[in-house]
């Protein structure tokens, strides 16, 4: 393998660590109290082991069903499924989740995920379109109810509003960095070093969905919505349509959020052509785990700009969304560049290279969004319908990548990549409206929970 991917590895990973230590020894522990490190620390365990439950598929997905003998054609049909099924049923898992309980809520993710890996052991394509279905419905749950109970938990215990910034934080750092990083290191393992076979990864991840559940079932205690007891589930729809409808606020959050998660998913599937685009020799693990570190190095930060009250949210994430525009630029402006081609087999080009550079820029950004995204929903996303409005946000991101999906093989990269720049652009000029309108009403309700 190249030094150059050791580089990175390594600045990166230096830097993280760096970030990460500076904050031992602070005034956290003086300044939280007990109780709360124990909540916090028992929420990060179980988000954790949710996250590694989901991780730890990934990379062995589309693998899987090529083992299994299906075609391309064949394979995208059942991820299509999945993110269909997140689509459709993910409105209504979400206002169920606020009538009946996010516990049980998390419970019923759990187990869907866990009969998800179950189908992997059969290789009939009809099984496998089922365990897809269970999937994007698990997928709707993952983003979605973990982070309503967290929210609403913490108010509920009477917590300080600023301390959840640095859970969403570390929440982040842990579940999509080291948790991922880890997790992919496991699946190899298992795949490879203990020649287990593709079904592998799947079988560690219902038993770290399991140890999960265990978890939650014992130490979480319930909660739902506002109002909830006097609403049916489709009132709840009705009534987080209408927090949509009527608070430009959570409109504007819910577009920001559909534009640049369209453009992540997107990259995940972009990002291994554009390196590659004559099937050269790059080592898909190393720089998976690069651009891991990257996210981590992102939540690290964003930690440190959310904990300052000179840095305002709402006005840090223009520029995010701006420097991620540039960096899905990159490939655009390189390939018309013209800096040569590669060969099959041969190792990356110069025009690879920097377009990961560019990519790493991105996964920075996505460490600093998913943290800040959190706590403007905590602000602006009404309590009684938080589930049901977040999966509203999802309904456009999953027809997106649908779309993606159904006519990937048809579309330049250079145009895609092209696309997700324009959403970022327009997310960063709608994060400009929010501030504008947020500072029109200051003393906005942040949630019907907080003390």
């Amino acid at each position: 393998m190249e030094g150059y991917y050791w580089i990175q590895f390594g600045c990166l990973a230096v830097c993280c660590a760096m970030l990460e230590m500076q904050k031992l020894g602070t005034k956290e522990r003086v300044t939280m109290p007990q109780n709360f490190l124990t909540f916090r620390n028992g929420y990060l365990f179980v988000y954790s082991m949710m996250m590694a439950g989901d991780w730890l598929q990934g990379p062995y997905v589309y693998a899987l069903y090529q083992h299994y003998g299906y075609s391309t054609g064949d394979i995208g049909k059942l991820f299509i499924a999945g993110f269909g099924s997140s689509m459709i049923f993910g409105t209504v898992v979400g206002s169920m989740a606020d009538k009946y309980g996010r516990k049980n809520a998390a419970l019923t993710y759990v187990v869907t995920y866990i009969l998800s890996c179950v189908t992997k052991h059969w290789s009939d394509y009809w099984v496998l379109m089922i365990g897809r279905f269970f999937g994007g419905i698990s997928t709707s749950l993952l983003f979605t109810v973990f982070e309503s109970w967290l929210v609403a938990e913490h108010f509920k215990r009477g917590y300080e509003a600023e301390w959840l910034d640095k859970t969403f934080a570390k929440a982040i750092f842990l579940g999509n960095g080291l948790v991922s990083i880890v997790s992919g290191l496991l699946a190899n393992y298992l795949v490879t070093d203990m020649s287990l076979g593709p079904v592998a990864p799947f079988d560690a991840a219902a038993v770290m969905l399991f140890m999960g559940g265990v978890v939650i079932f014992f130490t979480w205690t319930e909660n739902k919505g506002d109002n909830s007891e006097n609403t049916t589930v489709v009132q709840g729809m009705h009534l987080a349509y209408e927090a949509i409808k009527n608070d430009r606020r959570v409109f504007y959050l819910g577009a920001i959020q559909s534009l640049f998660e369209a453009s992540m998913y997107s990259f995940v599937f972009l990002w291994t052509p554009a390196l590659g685009p004559n099937g050269e020799d790059i080592p898909h693990g190393m720089i998976f785990a690069t651009m891991m570190v990257a996210c981590m190095v992102g939540s690290s930060v964003a930690s440190r700009i959310m904990s300052r009250p000179d840095f305002k949210v709402e006005r840090y994430m223009q520029m995010v969304f701006l420097v991620s525009a540039c960096a899905l630029a990159v490939p655009v402006f390189v390939k018309s560049a013209g800096l040569g081609a590669g060969v099959k087999g041969g190792p990356i080009t110069f025009e690879g290279k920097i377009q990961l550079l560019g990519f790493l820029v991105f996964e920075t950004m996505v460490g600093v969004f998913w943290p800040s995204m959190m706590k403007m929903r905590s602000q602006y996303v009404p309590e009684e319908t938080r589930s049901t409005v977040m999966n509203f946000f999802r309904i456009p991101l999953n027809l997106f990548v649908c779309l993606i999906l159904y006519n990937v093989a048809l579309v330049p990269l250079t145009a895609m990549f092209g696309m997700c720049t324009l959403f970022l652009c327009l997310a960063a000029f709608l994060q400009r409206k929010l501030e504008a309108l947020v500072a029109e009403r200051p003393h906005g309700k942040q949630s019907s929970l907080a003390p």
